[in-house]
């Protein structure tokens, strides 16, 4: 009977092994992650001191900032150490590239679960910005703060149920083969290759429940924004078009980076996965969306801006 010992950490290889790009990188992911915190966390206590900025569509921009700093924070800090310790450990052994197997299930389902929670948030922003342009008038009583707080919560418990199972249907695989990751952090695809048993249904699982969340999400967004088109396109004054087209040109932004790095990411066998292109393409959707988004929301945004403005004079 051939001996298998059970794994009990893993060995993240990380973007690269070349000690050279040690230093920038970590210099870039800090100035990435300082640019992310500043941004995110600073959209999210702007809203919260400026009364102007108390409204539904607001309370869901500040929500969605909460989420890209989190699910940011589940992976680039860690990322930046372990950067920081090969730098000072060049040529000695792998220790500062291991991971403890629970240390990477928390990770895997933290990160998961902010990762999903975004995705329901950026469908409830849809139907926000539908009824803020398809019924004006009846705005204030649609989007209460009872259904606003009802729709934060689903988009919350939501992403804690999906990263659970995501997590558990990972994990409950054998894994007693190989402990080395490809990848910079305990990404699905990248765990799951390591099994050393039949993995085909725990993949389907996967697939099958991201399409429902993606295809789910992705649903509310393209009727919203149906609707949207077609009442832009029934309104008379050019200034209305303005308006309403930049009221929902920001979230229609987030909206395609968000679903196109994920589409590519999860709906598709982790056999017919690149490592390298996964790694080029998680910094792209862990470091550099997060960083992004507040950017986006807020360029074309009057009222930020205002609000900005305003902080820093009074301050």
């Amino acid at each position: 009977m051939e001996n298998k010992t059970e794994v009990t950490e893993f060995v993240l290889l990380g973007l690269t092994s070349d000690p050279a790009l040690q230093v920038p990188l970590f210099v870039t992911f800090l100035i990435i992650y300082i640019v992310t915190l500043a941004g995110n966390l600073g959209m999210v206590l702007l809203i919260l001191l400026d009364s102007r900025l108390h409204t539904p569509m607001y309370f869901f921009l500040g929500n969605p900032s909460l989420v890209d700093f989190c699910y940011s924070s589940a992976v680039t800090p860690k990322v930046m150490a372990r950067l920081l310790k090969g730098i000072f450990m060049a040529g000695l052994l792998l220790g500062h590239k291991v991971i403890s197997y629970h240390a990477c299930a928390m990770q895997m389902f933290f990160f998961s679960t902010f990762a999903n929670v975004g995705n329901y948030l950026l469908a409830s922003m849809a139907y926000d910005r539908y009824a803020a342009v398809c019924k004006p008038l009846h705005y204030t009583s649609t989007m209460t703060r009872n259904v606003c707080a009802g729709l934060i919560i689903s988009c919350y418990i939501c992403g804690f149920l999906n990263a659970s199972i995501y997590t558990g249907d990972t994990f409950s695989l054998p894994f007693c083969g190989s402990n080395v990751v490809h990848h910079f952090f305990c990404d699905i695809p990248a765990i799951m290759v390591l099994s050393c048993s039949v993995r085909h249904v725990n993949e389907l699982v996967v697939i099958y429940l991201a399409s429902f969340d993606i295809f789910f999400a992705l649903t509310v967004i393209l009727i919203s924004y149906t609707i949207i088109f077609i009442t832009i396109c029934k309104m008379q004054s050019g200034a209305g078009h303005r308006k309403a087209l930049s009221t929902c040109a920001s979230h229609f932004t987030a909206v395609s980076i968000f679903y196109g790095t994920v589409i590519f990411m999860y709906l598709q066998p982790s056999s017919s996965h690149s490592m390298d292109t996964d790694k080029i393409v998680s910094v792209f959707y862990t470091m550099v969306i997060p960083m992004l988004n507040p950017m986006v929301y807020s360029l074309r945004n009057k009222e930020v801006k205002n609000a900005f403005t305003n902080f820093f004079s009074v301050a």
